[in-house]
């Protein structure tokens, strides 16, 4: 065989056709789609709007969708087709948009290459083939089958730290990316966002968010000391942000509200009576759901007002360091409580949700005499993610994207996806994490 038809085999760089769609708000999927030509795979990019198109440097292939969403799935079909697309990359999984491009890329044989922010929350990115989150392969991987894969892996895994890397830049980049969508969006008149809030209310609530960032710190800061000092025991609540994908596509409720009452009203029945509950807002909480209100209201209904408290963000590690347990949806912060060996109830599906170390008690019982994890399994667990699907790095900061890139580039290209590369023994060398400041 000559040298020409061995860099050209299915697998190799020169065959590769990338197809992306939407990908994180700022510049991480054109710094990745540069990589990827760097190493001979020919890289197109589909953008829905006027922040997808500033964010992709390669006119030459980028492809301005402007159509309807009705007339999408024929779209995608044919955009496949005609540039011979043998990998689909993007960010999340159930976005309309995305569902109809990966339900095509499956039933063609396609890669299908997702990202998402890291199970393993601050510091880890997640990259996973086919499905992420409650689509993941995690879901149907048992801690046993997870533990004859590690036989072959020796390496401490770091601790994660206690802080989230790049959220100023995240924060950013979401007020940016809705500007652009907001004041520059003619050439995409069709353009529909997959939340239900108009661009424009999304823009107004990232703004609102970055201009308040001081009073919102100071008022956090006085809850934090009020919480610490007045010596009661507590449970946390950690709280997802209404519209995310994982409490909407993942979990059994339809409002944040109805998660709210369930909480107040099991911990109401069950915790003793000395004990109180605090609600951990996400890092992102934009106000669009009035949830400290719903908390004062339900806490009056359920009698244990003045035993309830509303955190607005702030570092988590520091609020679990003392509480007894802790209660969510299927929030990917959870980790934090496991890795700590304390109890957790959870109410969605999440990767994480193995029998060996989630609760299934009803929330009453579960405050009142809440069971432990089996820590060893969860530790395996977390093995098993950082040698497979948790990425060092951050798709928002400089330094964050280029610790990414230095991996994942590397693992879109490989044939097998990481989980079956680490069950066959075939696992490529880890860049391990090193906290340097």
């Amino acid at each position: 065989m000559n040298s020409r038809a061995t860099i050209t085999a299915p697998d190799a760089p020169d065959a590769r056709r990338f197809l992306f769609l939407q990908g994180p708000h700022g510049p991480f999927f054109n710094a990745l789609g540069r990589m990827l030509r760097a190493a001979g795979a020919e890289v197109w990019r589909v953008g829905f709007n006027r922040g997808d198109e500033v964010f992709w440097r390669d006119r030459a292939r980028y492809i301005p969708y402007t159509g309807t969403p009705e007339d999408w799935p024929d779209t995608v079909a044919a955009l496949i087709g005609a540039h011979g697309i043998t990998d689909l990359v993007l960010y999340g999984d159930t976005r309309p948009v995305h569902a109809t491009a990966v339900a095509h890329a499956r039933a063609r044989g396609l890669r299908v290459h997702v990202f998402e922010e890291g199970y393993m929350r601050p510091y880890w990115v997640t990259y996973e083939r086919d499905g992420s989150n409650g689509n993941s392969r995690l879901m149907e991987l048992s801690v046993p089958q997870m533990r004859a894969a590690l036989e072959g892996c020796d390496i401490d895994q770091p601790d994660p730290p206690a802080h989230w890397g790049d959220m100023r830049e995240h924060m950013f980049y979401g007020a940016l990316y809705h500007f652009l969508v907001l004041a520059m969006n003619r050439r995409y008149r069709q353009f529909r966002a997959h939340r239900a809030l108009s661009v424009g209310q999304e823009f107004r609530l990232y703004v609102n968010k970055l201009w308040a960032m001081p009073l919102t710190a100071l008022e956090r800061r006085i809850a934090q000391f009020r919480i610490r000092n007045a010596g009661f025991p507590y449970h946390v609540v950690l709280l997802q942000l209404a519209h995310d994908t994982s409490f909407i596509t993942h979990g059994p409720f339809a409002r944040m509200e109805e998660f709210l009452e369930l909480c107040i009203r099991g911990f109401a029945e069950g915790a003793p009576r000395h004990h109180h509950l605090v609600f951990k807002a996400h890092p992102l909480e934009d106000g669009r759901v009035p949830i400290p209100r719903l908390l004062r209201r339900l806490a009056r209904v359920h009698g244990v007002a003045g035993r309830v408290h509303y955190l607005r963000g702030g570092k988590l590690a520091r609020l679990l360091d003392h509480a007894r347990s802790a209660v969510t949806v299927n929030s990917t912060a959870a980790q934090q409580v496991l890795w700590r060996g304390m109890p957790l109830r959870v109410f969605g599906r999440a990767v994480y949700a193995k029998p060996e170390f989630v609760s299934d008690q009803p929330l009453p019982e579960f405050f009142a005499h809440p069971t432990r994890p089996d820590i060893r399994a969860y530790r395996d667990f977390r093995h098993f993610l950082l040698e497979t699907s948790q990425l060092p790095g951050g798709f928002y900061s400089f330094r964050g994207r280029r610790m990414l890139l230095r991996q994942v580039v590397d693992l879109m290209l490989a044939a097998e996806d990481p989980y079956t590369a680490l069950a066959g023994g075939r696992a490529a060398p880890r860049q391990q994490l090193r906290l340097v400041r």
